[in-house]
């Protein structure tokens, strides 16, 4: 199969419980429309795998991973100011993301797929000493540290299509010239975290190397097809060895929690874009994460849509 999409139990137990938006429902709202477009039958299906300690720790303080452990024993308190609550296993669970999301790096780098596609991941908000807005570990921050250390992969390219600014990744390689950033987000003046203004273009050495595009809230795909190309030059130009993708469907309309308008067809078109220009640069090793999305309609089509496109622009299919 050139195109793999990580599904089981143990990732569906990132979640807050029932009346968090981040709710364990999520992705089993994205298996459902998957199956029901039987689009299943078309995809290697990969289980979720536990990262180690180590691995969490080459983005993460030992610390920070230490206080989510204990946490984790007791199921009490936050890990953030109040958005991230601990339960009991928190840790396990966020150990699973960032697990799968590695297996899938290396799936990528040993040829056993094209494309890839965790929906439950890209948590993008995580610091590297701690939690943030429902995200626990980072598993892009160690996923990019992982394709450095282990796999000697130096240009990686990170596209965010979530309503959010993926803040967590941005200050963690914002001196960092060889991590190609580009987020389109919902203006921060209206939207938590409150980043990613137009001026945020990387520090130092890497000044230039970070593009960021708010919208105004209620933007429509019209207003996402007027920046896209934008994106598409921006990461074309940074020379990616590995392309990351968070399609975060909180920018789809009617999620309760953002403003913005845009439709499924946009994640559609992101991924199958990044695709043809992944083939171009990288030979394929595209990465792509649910991110956020509230409203598991909008979820479920979005993310589908992805896979769609992936499947659509594998070689051989």
């Amino acid at each position: 199969m050139n195109v793999r999409v990580t599904y089981g139990a143990a990732l569906a137990r990132y979640g807050f419980g029932e009346g968090h938006p981040f709710g364990p429902d999520r992705l089993e709202a994205f298996w459902d429309e998957m199956v029901r477009q039987g689009l299943e039958q078309r995809v290697d299906i990969a289980a979720p795998v536990a990262a180690d300690d180590a691995a969490i720790a080459r983005f993460h303080a030992r610390e920070y991973i230490d206080r989510v452990k204990t946490q984790s024993e007791s199921g009490t308190g936050f890990l953030d100011w109040g958005d991230t609550p601990a339960f009991k296993g928190v840790y396990e669970a966020a150990a699973f993301v960032v697990g799968s999301v590695l297996d899938a790096v290396r799936a990528l780098l040993a040829r056993e797929c094209r494309y890839a596609f965790v929906p439950i991941a890209g948590l993008h908000h995580a610091r590297r000493d701690g939690a943030a807005g429902f995200c626990v570990f980072n598993d892009i921050g160690v996923a990019i540290e992982a394709l450095r250390a282990e796999f000697g992969v130096r240009r990686v390219a990170y596209v965010d299509i979530d309503a959010h600014h993926g803040d967590g990744v941005f200050y963690a390689f914002a001196d960092d010239a060889d991590l190609v950033f580009a987020d389109i987000h919902e203006d921060g003046n209206y939207l938590y975290p409150g980043t990613g203004g137009a001026e945020e273009t990387g520090t130092g050495a890497a000044a230039g190397s970070k593009l960021n595009l708010p919208m105004a809230p209620g933007s429509d795909d019209a207003a996402f097809h007027a920046v896209w190309p934008q994106v598409e030059r921006f990461v074309r130009d940074g020379a990616p060895e590995f392309v990351l993708l968070q399609a975060g469907a909180d920018s789809v309309q009617g999620d309760p929690i953002t403003h913005m308008q845009f439709s499924p067809a946009v994640h559609a078109h992101a991924a199958a874009r990044l695709c043809a220009l992944a083939e171009d640069c990288c030979g394929g090793r595209l990465l792509a994460l649910g991110g956020g999305g509230y409203n598991r309609v909008n979820l479920a089509q979005a993310w589908t849509g992805v896979v769609d496109s992936m499947l659509d622009a594998a070689p051989d299919n």
